[in-house]
């Protein structure tokens, strides 16, 4: 009683059929393995690329986990 006999699954698999109509399913199922296939594609292309640094960080600081206290001063000079 706790699981299902073969029997069971075809009966479920003749409702389906009748319910969706093959047309149906075998969309459904070409659209699901278009989706399996672009994201193994697109997992494969990221292996590939190389890694590179984040724009706009041309130092990298390396983090000590020290705080340091400061102050931000201009560099120009005011003139008044």
């Amino acid at each position: 009683m706790g699981s299902f006999s073969i029997w069971h699954w075809l009966v479920v698999l003749a409702i389906i059929l009748l319910i969706f109509g093959t047309k149906k399913l075998r969309n459904i199922g070409s659209d699901l393995g278009g989706a399996i296939k672009s994201f193994k594609q697109s997992m494969k292309d990221e292996e590939q690329k190389p890694a590179e640094p984040p724009a706009g960080d041309a130092k990298k600081i390396p983090e000590s986990g020290r705080v340091i206290d400061a102050e931000v001063t201009s560099k120009e000079k005011s003139k008044s």
